[in-house]
């Protein structure tokens, strides 16, 4: 369903072990909103009986049964240069995004 670039992982790692949180999971979502209508969401949770639970490299990845259809085939990355730093979403499902990158359409 999602696919995590090795700059995730570390960093997702990286963040895990400074919250000091070992059992909680990446959650990532979709919801209303943003200039194309759709914002992701990122954030650590614990599973919730009704997500979708993926392990990637012992990080538990929690998708909620809305946002699941958005997500399929998206790839999680994690970039560190010139422009800044921070995850970046590349969603195959989005027919279109806004200008400032915060949001999408499908």
């Amino acid at each position: 369903m999602i696919s995590l670039s090795a700059g995730a992982v570390s960093e997702i790692k990286r963040l895990i072990q400074k919250e000091n949180k070992p059992d909680v999971g990446l959650r990532i979502g979709v919801r209303a909103g943003g200039c194309s209508g759709m914002s992701y969401m990122l954030g650590f949770d614990s599973p919730k009986a009704e997500d979708a639970v993926e392990d990637h490299q012992g990080i538990k990845i929690l998708v909620d049964p809305q946002s699941a259809g958005y997500l399929s085939g998206v790839e999680l990355d994690y970039v560190d240069g010139l422009q800044g730093k921070g995850f970046t979403f590349k969603n195959p499902n989005a027919t279109r995004g806004c200008g400032c990158g915060e949001s999408f359409s499908v």
